[in-house]
């Protein structure tokens, strides 16, 4: 086993014996910790061993050195021979050198000489080869210097191009050239800046020169419309051409050709956005952006500006709407900048597109509605509201012309009409008003024909019978033929805005006939209303505006063949308003009726409250008391002048006149204050009533019927019989009965009467005589009070 062993530890140490010999010397390190690795004595045998093996190597080295030891001298020998005749070659061979050395300085100079002239020929060649090189890049470099200095910059742009993409490579070697290559870049930033500059002068030129492109733009629109439809009048005088020209104060005489041939001069004439305005530089700048390829950040930067620009012109002055010419500078401003913009969206490619302009006039349309809605409101002058609406008429026809959507400004002219046909209605209110506080409220009256003819020729009236003899008076007032003619001149007023609107005739005359009911049902209404509310108008000037609303009333039939004359459009066709003009002035009669009845019974009141009754007196004076035959008389006069009006008018007045004066005598005996009444008083109160009755009677207004006027005072009378008879047995046994004699009289007016009777302890009336001659008839009323107070307590019980 031990054997064994020490065999195989020979082997490993053979091994790594082997390895230390064949293996770099770097890497010796691993093979000898694998002797430490092993057994305990390994390392003590491998040194042994490692010993064993240098003597061995050891004895082999010697051997070979005694082996190639002769060889080596002999060697040496030979060497020794050979130095001898080396040290004479190296001296023949230096001397050799020194005479050659010396027999070739010439030559060698000579040939430096031909070296140096043919180096300079060969630079002098490159050189002009390079030059020729280099002179088209300096020509071309100072071509541009001299674009630069006049300012084509365009030119200058393409010389740019040319020298980077054509010369400068070619000879880029060379400094000057790579600074030429250097700058390159900063001309192109220095041309970029200035052109960028003109295009900011462009656009504040623009700014400030847009009111007159616009105005030019809208001159010439004017002119368009103005000529065509000169022409349409020329060819045919259709029905629509009446009120045009008599809206336009012409007259009806159509333009000759003389006048034709003026507009078209005058039309030539007007100058064009490219006459005002000088585009140059925003395509100066739009080839160069382009060939910079920077386009993009232009037309960027040109839409901003200009967005920024639309926002600055929408933008109106605060007193805009106080003259026409603050409309006239804000739409020539707005005209401007889409009239330029038109230009550019057709003379350039791409820098603007019809969606960027749809989308500006969009904004600018949605600001200029709401501009114009508001600074519309402030006006109360209709004269300047029409010409607001032709401004928008022209202004939109103007962009329509150059393919911009205006419907919503025709739109807008519709809240427009109304606004105008309001400020129109506050203008004829002022006229109506000021018509009424002249007027003297009495017949016209005419002396000649003549007069009669000029009042006919104004206000449609007709009557045989006046037409005849002369001097006459015409039944209504001087205010009748002036307020027909004021609204003949609202109809017109109010058609001038229907001008140019693009409406169709059935249209207009629709216009026409709300705005003309407006001014009736409305305005003159309101004025009537008013007027016939005034306290200085009196019964007279009631009744001659009742006679004066009739013959207006008549003559509306009148108005509305005026408006069909003017619109040619049927009262019979479909959906045609009518006017309301006689549901108008029947209101105003209505309205003046109640204003008569009320004025009469305040008169009445007047006259009442001067009665002064001694209510205690012991006889009558045997004839009617002054204050009632004043008021009889007064109102014999007035029923006098309610001959004109209509029969039910007077009877409906002379009616409620003596009802009121009934009631008001009845409400005088049933006075709370009034404590006392003595028979003679109620004697003299009988007498007045008797007056009254007579009244009635003579038929102060034709057309009532037997004592119908009468029975205005049939409560009176049987109040009065049943005191004056003293006939209570026949009223307490016949009441309730229908016929009874005293049907009117009611238990509660006889009792309190009768109570104001009974009371003599002061005074001397008819109840001392009954107590001193008769005690049994005091006993009678005391009877009759407590019959009438159980009927009216009867009466209260059952109600």
């Amino acid at each position: 086993m031990a054997d064994s062993e020490t065999l195989e530890c020979v082997t490993e140490h053979e091994r790594i014996l082997q390895e230390i010999e064949s293996t770099d010397t770097a890497c010796v390190g691993p093979t000898l910790r694998s002797v430490y690795d092993d057994q305990p004595n390994a390392h003590k045998r491998f040194m042994e061993k490692l010993d064993a093996r240098i003597r061995n190597h050891d004895r082999e080295i010697e051997k070979m050195c005694n082996f190639h030891h002769q060889g080596f001298v002999d060697a040496i020998t030979e060497l020794l021979k050979v130095r001898a005749d080396a040290e004479k070659l190296m001296g023949q061979v230096t001397d050799t050198n020194r005479r050659l050395q010396e027999a070739g300085k010439e030559v060698t100079a000579r040939t430096e000489e031909v070296v140096c002239c043919r180096l300079q020929q060969r630079n002098m060649a490159t050189t002009v080869e390079r030059l020729q090189l280099c002179l088209p890049v300096l020509e071309m470099y100072s071509k541009l210097k001299e674009q630069l200095q006049t300012k084509r910059y365009y030119a200058a742009l393409k010389t740019m191009e040319q020298l980077e993409n054509v010369y400068i490579p070619r000879v880029g070697q060379y400094r000057f050239c790579q600074i030429m290559a250097e700058n390159l870049p900063r001309l192109r930033d220095q041309i970029k800046e200035i052109s960028m500059s003109d295009l900011k002068d462009f656009l504040e030129s623009i700014r400030k020169h847009s009111d007159k492109v616009g105005e030019a733009a809208m001159k010439q629109a004017q002119q368009h419309r103005t000529f065509n439809s000169a022409v349409a009048r020329q060819a045919s005088a259709g029905p629509y051409s009446r009120p045009l020209f008599t809206l336009n104060g012409r007259g009806q005489e159509a333009l000759n050709g003389q006048a034709l041939d003026d507009m078209v001069e005058e039309e030539e004439e007007v100058l064009t956005a490219q006459d005002l305005v000088d585009f140059s530089p925003v395509y100066r700048c739009l080839h160069i952006y382009t060939i910079l390829g920077d386009r993009e950040t232009f037309e960027n930067y040109y839409r901003k500006q200009r967005k920024k620009q639309a926002r600055l012109v929408l933008q109106p002055q605060a007193n805009m709407h106080e003259t026409v010419e603050g409309y006239t500078r804000y739409f020539n401003q707005i005209v401007g900048f889409f009239v330029v913009e038109d230009h550019i969206l057709h003379a350039t490619q791409g820098l603007v597109t019809r969606a960027f302009t749809e989308e500006l006039w969009n904004m600018a349309l949605s600001k200029i509605i709401a501009v114009l809605r508001t600074h519309s409101s402030y006006c109360d002058d209709p004269d300047l509201v029409l010409e607001l609406k032709n401004l928008i008429v022209i202004f939109a026809d103007t962009l329509q012309g150059y393919g911009f959507p205006v419907n919503r400004l025709f739109d807008l002219l519709f809240e427009i009409r109304d606004q105008y046909n309001e400020t129109l209605l506050k203008k004829w209110s002022l006229v109506f008003r000021e018509i009424f506080e002249l007027d003297n409220y009495s017949p016209i009256p005419v002396e000649t024909e003549e007069e009669y003819k000029l009042v006919v020729s104004r206000f449609p009236f007709h009557d045989a019978e006046i037409e005849k003899d002369f001097p006459k008076k015409l039944p209504m007032s001087q205010s009748v033929p002036q307020i027909y003619t004021q609204v003949k001149e609202f109809i017109y007023a109010s058609l001038k805005f229907s001008e140019s609107l693009h409406r169709s005739s059935t249209e207009i005359d629709d216009m026409l006939r709300k705005s003309t009911n407006l001014l009736l049902t409305r305005t003159l209404s309101g004025c009537l209303q008013n007027l016939i509310k005034k306290p200085h108008i009196g019964l007279t000037e009631l009744v001659q505006i009742i006679i004066n609303t009739t013959h207006l009333e008549q003559a509306c039939r009148y108005l509305e063949d005026f408006i069909t004359n003017i619109t040619t459009v049927s009262p019979e066709a479909v959906h045609t308003t009518r006017l309301y003009g006689l549901s108008t002035f029947k209101d105003a009669r209505h309205a003046a009726e109640g204003e008569i009845y009320t004025k009469l019974n305040q008169k009445i009141d007047e006259f009442i409250q001067l009665a002064d009754y001694e209510w205690c007196m012991a006889e009558s004076d045997g004839r009617a008391s002054g204050y009632l035959m004043d008021l009889i008389n007064f109102l014999r006069s007035t029923f006098q002048v309610f001959t004109h009006l209509p029969g039910k008018v007077a009877q409906t007045a002379c009616m409620s006149a003596c009802k009121h004066l009934s009631t008001s005598l009845l409400q005088m005996l049933m006075d709370s204050e009034l404590k006392q009444i003595s028979m003679g008083a109620v004697q003299q109160f009988n007498l007045d009533v008797i007056q009254c009755e007579l009244f009635a009677s003579s038929e102060p207004v034709p057309g009532f019927q037997g004592d119908t006027l009468q029975l205005a005072f049939i409560d009176l009378r049987q109040l009065l019989d049943l005191f004056m008879v003293w006939d209570w047995s026949t009223y307490l046994a016949d009441y309730g009965q229908p016929t009874s004699k005293y049907l009117r009289v009611n238990p509660t007016t006889a009792l309190a009467l009768l109570e104001k009777m009974k009371d003599t302890s002061k005074k001397n009336n008819i109840f001392s005589q009954f107590r001193k001659n008769d005690r049994d008839k005091q006993k009678l009323i005391e009877t009759v009070v407590k019959q009438l107070r159980s009927l009216v307590n009867g009466m209260s019980l059952h109600s």
